[in-house]
Parts: structure tokens; C-alpha cells; sequence
């Protein structure tokens, strides 16, 4: 972050921007983010069955993530964060909802069922980040780093099993775990950590895209991939609820809580944006800025599931951009919302996405996904950990994967229980925050104080 703040901007935070250069600037952020807005779409909607309605909830998420980054880049009365805020959809949703997904399917309801109510849940749950906004502070001191990547390593665990489906092949696939598949996924994948580690800046921000693109190419090559171009219409305007508005307790519950764990990230993303757009993050001016931020994420949220989208949140992968390229005017971002709203009025572009092969989704999965478990566990290591933080840590973990790896063991409890704790981020989560709680802190011993000259580490 110092150097962040010791080289000059090309373009700041408030400075306008010619269209050109805005317009490929934007480009950039869209290319560096857009693999993370529709894959999550993806995931769920081959998890569940929603294969005929895909291209559309894909064409939804791009465009509830334009509308979200325009709220973001504004900062009209107070909505919005006034920065180039990303919004895409959160990969953190996407073990509650293929759970609550398979709840609805479990009571025998059709996959405009399982929209309705995912959607009706995800509207409610969006209110969770709008009334935050006021109490961010107070929210902190009970939603510790060690709370917060706990639920975040589970989320990204409990998601691998996801990304080794696809690898293998997709849930119900002929050839399953062929060697076909197993080769394609870690092409994919190879070519994905060749480029992350390559010393060009630009290789490095797109390797996840073009590790997709040498996948769909090898796939195409060995006979695997037929991409096909649609055949309905080209253009296609959105509408509210069109599968209807459900809502169910056990679903909203695991959803809300990973709200609550998304807000605080985004707080980390927003806080992160501030320093590398050279922006003070000690002052009335900052706090303004976090409360509109997370404010226009819950109504983000709010429009992504009214155009049948899934929650979105403050992305980070636009604070390298800002950081490589020196450009932080906030007007970039109406240039990045013109281009994922024009995308997501074209559904050929979310069907052409739709046909990418599951092995392929599935070695670019793997990285994401990893990456997510490692910013979990940075969280949790940011302070020294003591025998408490252990103890909450690791019956956290136990709990919230042995839950989600036994579903069963909850067969006798009600319904609300068992889909409420079949998730490893929920079950995990109520576990740390109720051990955090109720377990009285430890506190460093004199010589250790004296030694180190700081306060406790241990304080969380």
C-alpha cells in the first residue's frame, strides 16, 4: 500500500477522464472480473438443474453488476462508495443457495421453484447489508478476523468439491472422471498458474481468462466442445421476479449469515480501494464513504434478485487494476457499468458462456477457489494465534465440515435445522461467533508483555 501512496496517479479519484482511454481502462476491470460474474451462475445453476435458464441468469448477473458498479461510481445521496466499486456476484452464496437449491428439490419443486425461492430468500437477506450500513463499527467488534476467515476458509473449502465435480466431468456426466476430463482440468488449470506467475502485469490480470480460452480450444480440438450460437432472440430486456417471490426461514438464515461475512469483507475491499485511490482512511470523509459502499451493496443485491441475479458484493480484483494502471477516477466506473449492462442485454453472450465444458470450469475453479481458502487463513493468521483461537478455530471447522460431509446426522432434527447447519459456512460460522462469545479471552503474561513492548496479541 506505501507504494500506492508514494506514486503519483495518473488519473484520481475525482479527476474526469477522456472516453477512450476511460472506455479501455474499463475494459480492463471488466476483463479482469468478468470470469468471476458469470461463473458463479454457472456452478449453481449445473448443481441444480437450471441448464434451459442459464444463459439468463447469467445475462442477469452481468447486468445487476453494471447497475450495482454504476451505484457504486456516483455516490448520489449518499449511495454508493464515490470510487471504481466492481460489483459482481460473490462466490461466498454459492454453497447456501445450491443447499437451499436442493432443500427445494428435496420437497419436490421444479427448478422455477428453486429460482423463486432463492430469489424471494436473496431479496430479504439483501436488506442484512442495508441496515449494516449504519452500524458498521459496532459490527466489527463482534465479527473478528478470526470469525470472519473462518467463514471465509469454510466457504472456500466446502466450494473445491464443487470445482472437482465440474473437473471430473459435471454431476451425472457419461464419462465422469475420465481421463479426458481429468486432462482438460489441468490444462486449464496449468496454463492458469504458468501465466499467474509470469512477470508480465497483464499476463498475470488475465491468466484466468485465457487459461478458459487455451481449455475451450484443447476441449474443441479432442472433440469435446461444440459451441453452438443461439437461436432465440439477440436482445432481451429484463423483468422483475419472473419466476415469482418464495421465502422460507431455513434458507434466509445460512444466506443472511453470509451476508453479514460479505459486508465485512467488502469493508476490507472498500478500505483497500481508499488507500491505493490515495484517499485518507482515518477521517468522517472515509466512514461516509464505507456506509455509502455497503449501503449500495445491499441494493445491488436487491436488484440482482428482482432480476433473478444471485447477491453481489464489492469485488477486489479491480484494486490491482487501479494499482498497475494509475487510474483511479471514479468516472471509469460508469464506463465499466456501460459495458456489463450493454452484455447483459444480449443473451447470446451468457449462452456462449453457458457451453463452456465442465472440466474447463473446473480447473479455473480450482485456483479461484483456493484462493478464496488462503484469504481465509491470512484472516485468521493476521495475529498470532493463541490455545483459545485454536480451540474456536478448529471446533469450527470440525463442526462446520463434518455437518455438510454427513448430512444425514441431522435427519431426525426439523427441516429448519438441518438446512440451516447442512451448510459448513453457516454451522461453522454460529459455532465461532458463539465460542468468541462465551469463551473468556486470554491475556498475555507480564514477561511476554514486557518482552514485545505491545499490548496482547491474543485480543480479537
Amino acid at each position: 500500500m506505501s507504494d500506492a501512496n508514494n506514486n503519483p496517479l495518473l488519473y484520481g479519484l475525482e479527476q474526469r477522464i477522456a472516453p477512450l482511454p476511460g472506455f479501455f481502462s474499463a475494459l480492463q476491470h471488466v476483463l479482469a472480473g468478468l470470469i468471476s460474474i458469470v461463473t458463479p451462475p454457472l456452478i449453481i445453476g449445473a448443481a441444480l438443474g437450471l441448464g434451459p435458464w442459464m444463459p439468463y441468469l447469467i445475462s442477469m448477473s452481468l447486468l445487476a453488476s453494471g447497475i450495482g458498479t454504476l451505484l457504486q461510481a456516483n455516490r448520489i445521496r449518499g449511495i454508493g462508495a464515490g470510487m471504481i466499486c466492481m460489483q459482481g456476484t460473490s462466490f461466498a452464496f454459492v454453497g447456501v443457495a445450491i443447499s437451499g437449491g436442493l432443500w427445494v428439490k428435496g420437497q419436490g419443486g421444479g427448478p422455477e421453484d428453486i429460482m423463486a425461492m432463492l430469489f424471494g430468500v436473496n431479496f430479504v437477506a439483501a436488506l442484512v447489508p442495508v441496515l449494516i450500513s449504519r452500524f458498521i463499527e459496532p459490527l466489527k467488534r463482534i465479527f473478528t478476523p478470526l470469525i470472519t476467515g473462518t467463514v471465509i476458509a469454510l466457504i472456500g473449502i466446502s466450494l473445491i468439491k464443487v470445482s472437482v465435480m465440474n473437473w471430473s466431468g459435471g454431476k451425472g456426466a457419461g464419462d465422469f472422471g475420465s481421463p479426458t476430463n481429468i486432462a482438460l482440468g489441468a490444462g486449464t488449470l496449468g496454463v492458469i498458474v504458468l501465466l499467474s506467475c509470469s512477470r508480465n502485469r497483464w499476463l498475470r490480470l488475465a491468466s484466468i481468462v485465457i487459461g478458459i480460452v487455451v481449455g475451450c480450444i484443447a476441449a474443441a480440438l479432442t472433440g469435446n466442445f461444440h459451441p453452438t450460437m443461439p437461436g432465440d432472440s439477440w436482445f432481451r430486456l429484463p423483468a422483475l421476479f419472473p419466476f415469482g417471490f418464495q421465502f422460507n426461514w431455513a434458507i434466509f438464515l445460512p444466506i443472511a449469515l453470509v451476508s453479514l461475512v460479505c459486508v465485512l469483507e467488502a469493508v476490507g475491499d472498500l478500505t483497500a480501494n481508499s488507500l491505493i485511490s490515495q484517499q485518507p482512511i482515518d477521517n468522517a470523509a472515509f466512514r461516509s464513504r464505507l456506509k455509502g459502499g455497503i449501503l449500495a451493496d445491499g441494493l445491488s443485491c436487491m436488484v440482482a434478485a428482482a432480476l433473478c441475479a444471485f447477491p453481489n458484493t464489492t469485488f477486489a480484483q479491480n484494486n490491482g487494476v487501479i494499482q498497475m494502471t494509475g487510474v483511479a477516477s471514479r468516472y471509469v466506473g460508469r464506463y465499466m457499468a456501460g459495458i456489463l449492462i450493454v452484455l447483459g442485454l444480449f443473451p447470446p453472450f451468457g449462452e456462449l458462456l453457458r457451453q463452456i465444458p465442465a472440466p474447463v470450469l473446473g480447473g479455473a475453479t480450482m485456483v479461484m477457489f483456493g484462493c478464496v481458502v488462503a484469504a481465509g487463513i491470512r484472516i485468521i493468521t493476521q495475529n498470532p494465534l493463541t490455545q483459545r483461537d485454536m480451540l474456536i478455530v478448529g471446533l469450527s471447522f470440525g463442526i462446520g465440515l463434518g455437518s455438510e460431509a454427513v448430512p444425514g446426522a441431522l435427519v431426525h432434527f426439523p427441516d429448519i435445522v438441518a438446512t440451516l447447519m447442512g451448510s459448513a459456512a453457516a454451522s461453522g460460522g454460529l459455532t465461532a461467533i458463539v465460542l468468541n462469545l462465551i469463551m473468556p479471552g486470554e491475556k498475555a503474561s507480564p514477561a511476554l508483555t514486557a518482552r514485545s513492548g505491545h499490548d496482547s496479541p491474543d485480543s480479537v
